[in-house]
Formats: structure tokens, C-alpha cells, sequence
């Protein structure tokens, strides 16, 4: 007797929206975050090792930022303004200036320092074969601590000569302050990140690196102060009085043409896709440490 042919039941499966939602791999935003968070971790047990360095550095900072106050009040003996700047609210450009500083410096500072070594060493091919983006890891592969410590110094003075000038500035404005020093923390690292990319031509470029660093204190001027062929290339070349002028022009309501908005802007988007062409150049000249 012949036995009927079997047939095998199957069950309708998920349909394939369902199934890669059930995919056990973390997302692409989530799986940065997790090494982000590692990466957080590591610089935490880097720096309570080193206690006494981590403090020292911070009252280097500290006492340099007094030293800075100290300066605007000297040269308020002598004027009233600075072009339309009054005294407390060049102290306030003084104070976002050294809040955007910090905030780089926390976030960026140490690891665009350290890539001509990560150059000149050949670390350069371990971090190359890591599943990860290249820049991420070394953009963000270490976190500067104090950097938050110091910013928050600059934060009070922020608050303090607001509080002198007088100004109350409304919830829209402040957000859209905060909005601009970031803009203006991720220009400072575009620019600085394009220097250092000049270690892939000449090994070492510590130098360079820190060069930029001292331009700093240009953004702590007002940008009334500065005339000329001077103030176009801290303007439209190296955007030094824009990433703090803009914000505190913001916050103090003395923003004369939103056109300042729109060039800050730009020149944040003009930095970042130049930083990002000058990488990819860079990384072609890499020849790795073992050619």
C-alpha cells in the first residue's frame, strides 16, 4: 500500500521588518555611544592615577583665567569702551571664550595633540584596522576632565557679569547661546584637526598644534578692537572672532545683523568639510610604520 507523500508544515516567519528588529546587533548610534562610554571610562581611571597632576593643572588654568580678568580690568582704568563694548560685557566675552576653550579642550584638545606621535610611533595601523571610523578613535579616544572643571569657572563669570550689565535674557536666547558655543568648540577642533594632520608630512607637529592653541586668546577681544587686514583673517580665515563675538553679541542683545549668525554658520560647515577633505588626503599619505 502506498503511503500518501508527506508534507511538511511551516510556519508563516516574521515579516522582514519585524525580523530586523529582532536582529540582536546594537544599531550604528548605539554601538559609538557604548565605545564612547568605554573610552569615558578608560580617561576616568587615567586621571584619578594621576591626582595630583589632574589638580595642579587645573589651578594652572585657574590662575591664568584671573590673570585674564585682571587684564580687562586694567585696561578699564585707562577707557570706558571698547568700540560699543562696555566693561562687564567684554568680561562676559572674556568668561564664554574661556567656557568654549575648556569645552574643546575636554573633548579634543589632547587627542589632536597626540596623533603626530600616534604618527611618528606607527600606532597609526592599530587604530587604522579597528572596525570603528578611524577619526571618531582618534578625535575622541581621550577626555580631558579638568577641561569641565575649568569651563564651569567660565560659566560663573558668564552668570556674574550678565548679572552686572544688567541682562535677563530669555530661555530662546540662552539655548541659542549654548547653541553657538558649540558651534563655535567644533570649529576650534576642525581647524586644529587640520593642523594636525600636517604629522603625516613632517612627522612632528606638536608645535603647530599648540600655535593654534595661543590664537585663542584672540577670541577673548572684542572684535571692535581689531581693524583691517587683521581682522579679516581672524574672520573669513582662522574664525577667531566669530566663535566667541557672535555668541556674547547674541546673549547681550547687541547682534546688529543676523547675517553674523549666518556667517558663523557657514564658516562651521566650511571648516568641517575642509577638515574632513584634508583628512582623506592625509590618510593616503600614510605609508604605516612597517614601509
Amino acid at each position: 500500500m502506498s503511503q500518501a507523500p508527506k508534507v511538511e508544515s511551516r510556519e508563516p516567519g516574521p515579516p522582514e521588518s519585524a525580523a530586523s528588529a529582532l536582529d540582536p546587533r546594537p544599531s550604528t548610534l548605539v554601538r559609538y555611544l557604548g565605545i564612547y562610554a568605554a573610552l569615558w571610562k578608560n580617561s576616568v581611571t587615567r586621571e584619578t592615577m594621576f591626582k595630583g597632576n589632574f589638580l595642579l593643572w587645573i589651578l594652572v588654568e585657574i590662575i591664568w583665567f584671573a590673570l585674564q580678568l585682571t587684564f580687562i580690568g586694567v585696561l578699564f582704568l585707562h577707557t570706558d569702551t571698547i568700540g560699543s563694548w562696555t566693561k562687564w560685557q567684554v568680561v562676559l566675552l572674556v568668561g564664554a571664550s574661556q567656557f568654549i576653550q575648556q569645552i574643546y579642550q575636554a573633548f579634543f584638545l589632547i587627542n589632536c595633540v597626540n596623533l603626530s606621535e600616534l604618527v611618528r610611533t606607527g600606532k597609526m595601523d592599530f587604530l587604522l584596522l579597528l572596525p570603528v571610523n578611524t577619526r571618531f578613535v582618534l578625535s575622541l579616544r581621550q577626555v580631558d576632565l579638568g577641561g569641565f572643571v575649568n569651563a564651569s569657572f567660565g560659566a560663573v563669570v558668564i552668570l556674574y557679569a550678565a548679572r552686572q550689565i544688567p541682562i535677563t535674557p530669555s530661555v530662546a536666547t540662552v539655548l541659542g547661546f549654548l547653541a553657538l558655543c558649540i558651534v563655535g568648540v567644533l570649529i576650534h577642533y576642525c581647524l586644529m584637526f587640520m593642523l594636525a594632520t600636517v604629522s603625516f608630512w613632517t612627522v612632528r607637529a606638536q608645535g603647530i598644534v599648540y600655535g593654534y592653541y595661543n590664537l585663542f586668546n584672540i577670541a577673548r577681544l572684542p572684535d571692535e578692537a581689531f581693524r583691517g587686514v587683521f581682522k579679516a583673517v581672524f574672520t573669513f580665515v582662522l574664525p577667531m572672532l566669530l566663535v566667541s563675538n557672535v555668541p556674547v553679541r547674541l546673549l547681550t542683545d547687541t547682534l546688529q545683523s543676523q547675517a553674523w549668525l549666518l556667517l558663523l554658520l557657514g564658516m562651521a560647515g566650511v571648516c568641517a568639510l575642509a577638515s574632513e577633505w584634508v583628512w582623506r588626503i592625509s590618510l593616503r599619505r600614510y605609508t604605516s610604520a612597517s614601509s
